[in-house]
């Protein structure tokens, strides 16, 4: 990966959420910071086949998403 400018973002975690997330920490060895990006990158492409962004981007078929994420 490489680096380039970042910004920061700050949540709030209900409690079940931030225990969830400091075991999974542990657990995987990762940062707190490193999972949060991680499930924040995989909801922002899952995000991206929903209507009404699937239709402006043209995918409409299962062949469609797969050809973009393969």
């Amino acid at each position: 990966m490489s680096y380039m400018k970042t910004g920061t973002l700050t949540i709030r975690l209900d409690k079940e959420l931030d225990r969830m997330l400091a075991r999974v920490s542990k657990q995987s060895g990762k940062s707190r910071t490193q999972l949060a990006r991680e499930a924040l990158r995989r909801h922002l492409r899952i995000a991206q086949f929903d209507t009404p962004f699937a239709d402006a981007a043209g995918l409409s078929t299962d062949d469609d998403v797969f050809s973009q994420v393969s």
